[in-house]
């Protein structure tokens, strides 16, 4: 995983509660077994209609938002099946933070997991950040290293993240990565429990 520690880009306003990870990636998509190639179904059925053209008034069809690193929606954000496809279809298509003001357990862990950086805000803090993303394109500035977001006009949001998640995001290190951490570690107790046979 690649580390995420400041990220600064226009918002992607999804004004929508209740986003399960079956709207996220829908199951007729999740045929591959490589994390990578699900970014082009992302949203799948509501970037698209039954003809495979555009929905034109959907968030992620509009060009202002085409290079965005950060998607603001709504309450509940991942909620539905355990999938973890849902953030390897965020991260393939180029989201590397998601702030909602709530998360489902098992996608805010799967997020954690997959270099993805879920950022929970209180319900007005991301109604605020909804209705300038909706006016016009509007950036922040995500701080991890902080625990902060800034934006543009200089309103300041700090938000809370377990020192553990924060180290592996800060150093882009997966579970096995930072086991690997622990390496010599795990040798000498190997060591000793060889001397003890």
């Amino acid at each position: 995983m690649k580390p995420i520690n400041r990220v600064e880009s226009v918002i992607t306003p999804l004004n929508k509660i209740n986003v399960d990870t079956d709207q996220i990636i829908s199951k007729e998509f999740l045929r591959r077994i490589e994390r990578t190639g699900f970014g082009k179904y992302l949203f799948h059925h509501w970037r698209f209609d039954a003809e495979g053209n555009e929905i034109k008034d959907f968030v992620l069809n509009d060009e202002r938002f085409k290079d965005s690193e950060v998607l603001v929606a709504h309450e509940n954000f991942g909620c539905g099946s355990s999938r973890e496809h849902a953030p390897w279809s965020l991260v393939d298509y180029g989201f590397n933070v998601i702030i909602a003001p709530s998360f489902a357990d098992i996608f805010y862990s799967n997020c954690m997991k997959n270099g993805l950086l879920p950022i929970r805000l209180t319900v007005p803090e991301v109604e605020a950040l909804l209705s300038n993303g909706e006016q016009q394109p509007y950036s922040i500035q995500v701080n991890l290293e902080d625990q902060t977001v800034k934006g543009q006009d200089g309103e300041l949001y700090s938000f809370e993240i377990d020192p553990y998640h924060k180290e592996m995001l800060l150093n882009g290190w997966d579970e096995i990565e930072l086991t690997f951490q622990l390496e010599d570690k795990i040798s000498a107790y190997e060591e000793k429990q060889k001397q003890l046979v």
